[in-house]
């Protein structure tokens, strides 16, 4: 078998984005190697179709055990590998959970970003560095739409956490000339989100309704606003940047905002049913700060490396509510 010369390491490979980029990277003929941690469930469902494939898994596609805290395997790991890019994606990033557990997203996605750099850094061969970084470092926004130059005014533990991250990119860009991207990317779902996403809850029950399995669905806040794109478009931003000839930080998002009440009109609306029969607000889900205004400009992707979100938001909403059915319907 003749070997890439592309070979790509993804932190988060198991993850919403981590399954999507391995899919994309694979179609590119690169060769996937991921960090995975060592738990006791050996069941990675987003990339399970992956590893049963026999012409894929342990011929183009690798799995390594690792952790963000551990800088010894991490540094193995990529001496091993000797990738061509790095896809950092991994760390907590629910945001209303990092008010719960703030030390551990700090940790997880603060200074495991700042190891990798380190570890980037002494690596004796060049390697393109992708950051994801999120629209959350925008936090209480000054303006709206936000670009690349939107003050940084992070509204929770998470999204401090990223704004750390983001600088010490740009950091390293600028003082040690490494290659480093951030991807400053808004709100963006799949059939493969978390189920304790709200996206991802509003479809699950939508579906689960529709089949009579549930009775209602309890939510905070109705008239948060965000601006929610695919996760299958955004990946492929990912990998444009780090085809470029020089690394630089791109706002990825749709420039719409909706609410959620909009997301379960559009969901409810795929299954026929009156949404106001069945949702109902509980104000113990409410953020503790809500960002105000995050819309994203994604101008400077699009000029400089031609991207543009390809679905809508209904199309987003329908695949979330249809994948949702497709999974009840196939148990039965």
């Amino acid at each position: 078998m003749k070997e890439s010369n592309k070979v790509a390491l993804i932190t988060g490979i198991t993850g919403q984005d981590g399954s999507y980029l391995s899919e994309l990277l694979l179609e590119k003929d690169y060769t996937v190697h991921g960090i995975v941690r060592r738990t006791s469930n050996l069941l990675r469902s987003r990339i399970e179709h992956l590893r049963r494939d026999e012409k894929i898994y342990g011929q183009r596609l690798f799995l390594h055990y690792g952790d963000l805290s551990d800088s010894t395997t991490l540094r193995r790991i990529l001496h091993d590998v000797c990738p061509t890019e790095l896809y950092h994606l991994a760390g907590q990033s629910h945001v209303g959970l990092s008010f719960e557990i703030p030390e551990s997203t700090c940790e997880e996605t603060g200074m495991a970003t700042l190891r990798l750099l380190e570890i980037v850094r002494a690596h004796p061969l060049p390697v393109k560095f992708y950051h994801a970084s999120s629209a959350e470092i925008f936090g209480a926004a000054s303006a709206s739409p936000q670009t690349e130059n939107t003050p940084l005014r992070p509204t929770s533990p998470y999204g401090c956490a990223k704004a750390f991250a983001t600088q010490l990119a740009r950091v390293y860009r600028q003082s040690y000339g490494l290659f480093v991207c951030n991807g400053i990317l808004y709100n963006h779902e799949s059939p493969r989100r978390g189920e304790n996403f709200v996206t991802r809850k509003i479809a699950r029950a939508a579906a689960r309704i529709a089949r009579n399995r549930d009775d209602d669905l309890v939510l905070g806040n109705l008239e948060s606003r965000r601006d929610w794109g695919r996760a299958q478009d955004y990946v492929q931003a990912m990998w444009l940047m780090l085809q470029h000839e020089t690394a630089d930080d791109y706002v990825v998002a749709t420039g719409e905002a909706h609410s959620v009440r909009e997301f379960v009109e559009a969901a409810f609306a795929v299954v026929d049913l009156p949404w106001e029969k069945y949702v109902k607000h509980d104000p113990s889900f409410d953020r503790p700060t809500e960002p105000v205004r995050l819309v994203g400009c994604a101008e400077k992707i699009r000029k400089t490396l031609g991207w543009k979100p390809a679905g809508s938001f209904a199309q987003l909403v329908r695949e979330m509510v249809d994948a949702e059915l497709a999974a009840i319907d196939s148990r039965q």
